[in-house]
């Protein structure tokens, strides 16, 4: 296959290889923008025909990435539907969906259904990456054995990848390109056509010796945040028992210039990786005998984070002789975190939840989302709210859960009968001690 590398490097390096791009996400889109910035035929494969049309009319729906962005795609980007034109592509890159399932178990489903879909129209040649975030053995194991029913097989008449994303949106100081990229073949001929398909649009990329280790190396990152942020998290409940700041203890901490990273806790984990990357691999350990205490236990501190604010939220109604049933309460901010429109496992969905069982009136307010999305685990049949005097002051409760720039703490606690604050936005309110609960 010597030849048909070198081959494939120079179609790649002169930009003529036919990019093809499945999942037009938050991984996927900022992607096809980087291979069409450099020059590459890109089409953009999706379900979503609402997305589909947006790309073709120069739109944008995902807020952090302008529309502007797209527009300057318009000579080089063909949105579609139709996935028989995969047989074109010289290289398909995959972003789907990587959940977990109502009993916390890996969803392989859209990577597996999607792979099925390749595997009809595949032919040789053609280099297929995986990016979505798994267990080590996926590509190579679980992808490979669908491709290869096609009659072909992987290192030999076409190529295997995995390379994981690490988009983190709305990220000031990184973009796509930026941001090293980790790059593992299933042999080495398919690691130097995916490393040299990557770095014609990513400024470093990190070869490592096969799919599993790429694999694993995104379980790793995410682990370690999800790991430390439970850490954060457990103190933040047993500081509270104790009369301690915790946000004050992280901000003198992180003073010492080496040996400490400060991790900020929170109402619960968020985002597509964080709450998600962890059970995959405790999941595929089972397979080796092997109890990943460590992270399971996290992942428990973690999970009952919402709750522990709920309880907060109760304890501080009582205190102002109001109890939680038919309690009018307002979350702000509806997405994981600050200054996206990503709900994507969010705690505020699971705390909205918890409330109504409760028997509490729950409404939100998130300048990014004014109406919810389709959800996979909930669903919202109302918009967000404005935020006004009028509006914060009807509310028995308001619940800071992200800590968007937008939000006004001064404005907010002026106007607020009480606040549980699960992000530190409000900092200064030694003269509203009555209402402001951090939790």
């Amino acid at each position: 296959m010597e030849k048909e590398t070198l081959d494939s490097c120079k179609r790649i390096q002169s930009k003529e290889a036919r990019i093809g791009i499945i999942g037009l996400g938050y991984v996927g889109l900022p992607l096809v923008i980087e291979f069409c910035r450099a020059g590459f035929p890109v089409t953009g494969f999706d379900i979503d025909e609402d997305k589909i049309r947006l790309l073709k009319e120069g739109r944008s729906y995902i807020n952090h990435i302008a529309s502007s962005h797209i527009q300057g795609c318009a000579s080089s980007l063909c949105p579609t539907a139709d996935f028989s034109l995969l047989a074109d592509m010289d290289c398909i890159i995959i972003c789907v969906p990587t959940p977990l399932n109502k009993y916390r178990e890996p969803d392989l489903s859209y990577v597996l259904n999607t792979t099925k879909t390749i595997a009809r129209h595949i032919r040789k040649g053609q280099l297929i990456s995986l990016e979505s975030t798994t267990y080590p053995g996926t590509t190579d194991e679980d992808m490979r054995a669908i491709l290869e029913e096609s009659g072909l097989k992987a290192g030999t008449d076409f190529y295997l990848a995995y390379s994981p994303e690490r988009e983190d949106p709305n990220n000031k100081s990184f973009s796509t390109r930026t941001i090293p990229k980790v790059v593992g073949g299933y042999t080495p001929e398919c690691l130097e056509i995916a490393t040299a398909l990557y770095s014609q649009i990513i400024d470093k990329v990190i070869p490592v010796s096969s799919t599993k280790a790429a694999e694993a190396t995104k379980l790793l990152e995410n682990i370690y945040r999800a790991v430390n942020i439970a850490l954060v998290n457990e103190l933040k409940v047993l500081f509270d028992r104790m009369g301690i700041d915790v946000w004050e203890v992280i901000e003198a901490a992180k003073t010492k210039p080496f040996g400490f990273h400060a991790f900020y806790p929170g109402p619960g984990l968020g985002g597509h990786c964080i709450p998600i990357d962890p059970f995959y691999l405790t999941w595929k350990a089972r397979e080796y005998d092997f109890s990943t205490r460590f992270i399971e236990l996290a992942g428990e501190i973690n999970v009952h984070m919402p709750y522990y604010v709920v309880q907060k939220t109760i304890e501080a109604l009582n205190a102002n002789n109001k109890g939680i049933h038919n309690a009018k309460i307002l979350i702000l901010g509806l997405a994981y975190k600050k200054d996206v429109d990503d709900t994507r496992e969010s705690p505020s969905l699971k705390l909205m939840e918890i409330l109504q069982k409760k028997g509490a009136e729950v409404d939100y307010n998130d300048p990014y989302i004014p109406m919810p999305p389709k959800l996979r685990k909930y669903k919202l049949d109302k918009g967000s709210v404005p935020l006004t005097p009028e509006t914060l002051g009807k509310y028995d409760c308001v619940i800071v859960a992200t800590d968007h720039s937008a939000y006004d703490p001064d404005f907010i606690l002026e106007n607020a009968q009480l606040i549980v604050d699960t992000r530190n936005l409000i900092k200064n309110f030694s003269s509203h001690l009555h209402k402001v609960i951090k939790a």
